[in-house]
């Protein structure tokens, strides 16, 4: 087996002496590439964040920007990466000579004050700089409305802000990396980053790194890492390490064996059937975005909403379910939708209502040895859908409550009803008593206003210090009256 190693501003770079548990950020920083740097360890500030090349939706690579404060160095094995560093133009003395064109907009428009977030902002820009479908508006002195040119976070050169929306400046200048931003040209066919975007990104390769008595493991099939899997039931499953992550950083928690599941093929897969669609579990969240392109509603409503760009390029539904939190975003809107999961064994597969995955705290049915292969959402999609976050900031927050909605509404008559809860109980969980307030009545004021008096006894919501048991029961009441203005205004106009 070839020695683990990352291509980093194209150099093939040893990951040799790290320890397994070693994050990409110490890896980078411990050789000279201190541009990345640490904030919170726990990635939300984006201080750390570098591009990796990975399988792209619109070209063959994608420049994906990530977290190097959550990803193990191990993890990224055979792939390569660009640093803040490598993001200039080298002259033959191989010291930087020409700024990126992200990098000069920063300068020249004062987007840099202490510079420490400066090098993770820059990453995060170049990201979005190199998307494929990125394409500049009209301006509106051309004749275009200057409705349709931009908006407040939209540039008119088509550079959407929220790929900034990971990253904090703690010097609050936030202007002038807007106006950066929005100033950028569109990469030039010599740009070397743009022209590796035609080519495929770094095959998956099989890693078996140990170091210190422990091990970060992948295979290169489901098969081999399930029978893997069989024989360390124990292995902790990491796909973009989004929650491993901050486990390993905040809590100092080690694992004697890691086992990477993010490239694997059969866990990647993402299919439109007749009666379902079936979303891969190693699919990140903007994979899955790009890739449907909102022909699931609901899932466009809750991806956005969903941490930040930085976390999304990582974080993976399999890996959301796969922890059991109470309070992830997605179990609420895939309850609502009536997913269920497939499960994968050495022994064989099985497939799991979603309602009846969960069982307890951080528990499920899912059984030593088995991992979450797909998600499986059922077709027809029912028509009035919303999901609904209640968190003290707009983005990048941990839900306070949230509810999912799903409704199928003919001749003015709820035909089904199906609602998720999140932050409410010790498990995500359906709104059955609600579900059949709803069921079979007119949706009207009156039906309305009786199943959110339901609504709100649902669960047991417990005070902490993102609300209090009693503000958390009276949203989810206000919830469906919200659903219900909402889609009555719909309905009117």
């Amino acid at each position: 087996m070839v020695a683990a190693q990352i291509t980093v501003n194209g150099k093939e770079t040893p990951i040799s002496p790290a320890t397994p548990h070693t994050t990409a950020l110490d890896f980078l920083r411990e050789r000279g590439l201190t541009g990345t740097k640490e904030g919170c360890a726990e990635g939300e500030c984006g201080a750390c964040s570098v591009l990796v090349a990975r399988p792209g939706v619109d070209k063959p690579t994608d420049w994906v920007a990530v977290n190097a404060c959550l990803v193990p160095a191990a993890a990224l094995d055979g792939q390569e990466i660009i640093t803040s560093e490598g993001l200039a133009t080298a002259n033959e003395a191989g010291t930087p000579a020409t700024l990126h064109p992200v990098q000069e907009e920063m300068a020249v428009r004062g987007g840099s004050q202490c510079g420490y977030c400066t090098p993770g902002f820059v990453c995060s820009m170049a990201s979005e700089y190199y998307r494929p479908n990125r394409c500049a508006h009209a301006e509106p002195d051309s004749g275009a409305d200057a409705a349709d040119s931009a908006d407040a976070e939209h540039g008119p050169n088509g550079f959407d802000l929220h790929a900034l929306s990971g990253n904090l400046c703690r010097c609050t200048g936030y202007r002038p990396i807007r106006d950066a931003a929005f100033a950028v040209g569109m990469p030039t066919d010599e740009d070397p980053l743009a022209q590796r975007r035609e080519q495929s990104p770094p095959a998956a390769v099989a890693t078996e790194y140990v170091q210190d008595d422990s091990a970060f493991l992948r295979k290169n099939t489901l098969a081999e890492t399930l029978e893997l899997l069989r024989e360390r039931p124990d292995a902790v499953l990491v796909a973009g390490s989004t929650d491993w992550g901050v486990e390993v950083n905040i809590r100092s928690r080690r694992a004697d064996c890691v086992v990477g599941i993010d490239r694997l093929p059969e866990l990647r897969e993402l299919r439109v059937e007749s009666d379902h669609i079936e979303i891969g579990a190693a699919l990140t969240l903007t994979e899955i975005e790009r890739r449907l392109d909102g022909d699931v509603p609901l899932l466009a409503e809750l991806i956005p909403q969903f941490a930040s760009r930085l976390i999304r390029n990582g974080a993976t539904l399999g890996g959301n379910l796969g922890t059991g939190s109470p309070i992830g975003d997605s179990p609420p809107v895939l309850l609502a939708l009536d997913a269920s999961l497939i499960l994968a064994g050495a022994d064989g597969e099985r497939e799991v209502p979603l309602a009846d995955y969960f069982t307890g705290y951080r528990q499920s049915v899912r059984r030593p040895g088995e991992l979450i292969r797909s998600v499986r959402i059922p077709l027809p999609l029912s028509p009035v859908t919303a999901f609904h976050k209640i968190a003290k900031r707009r983005f990048d927050d941990i839900s306070s409550v949230a509810v999912a909605f799903a409704l199928d509404i003919e001749g003015g008559i709820v035909r089904k009803a199906r609602i998720g809860l999140g932050g409410v109980a010790a498990t995500p969980l359906r709104s059955l008593a609600t579900e059949a307030a709803l069921e079979g009545k007119p949706w009207s004021t009156e039906t309305v206003e009786a199943a959110a008096r339901v609504l709100r006894g649902e669960g047991t919501p417990m005070s902490d210090h993102r609300a209090s048991s009693l503000y958390r029961s009276a949203m989810l009441g206000q919830s469906l009256l919200k659903l219900y203005a909402q889609t009555t205004e719909a309905v009117s106009s």
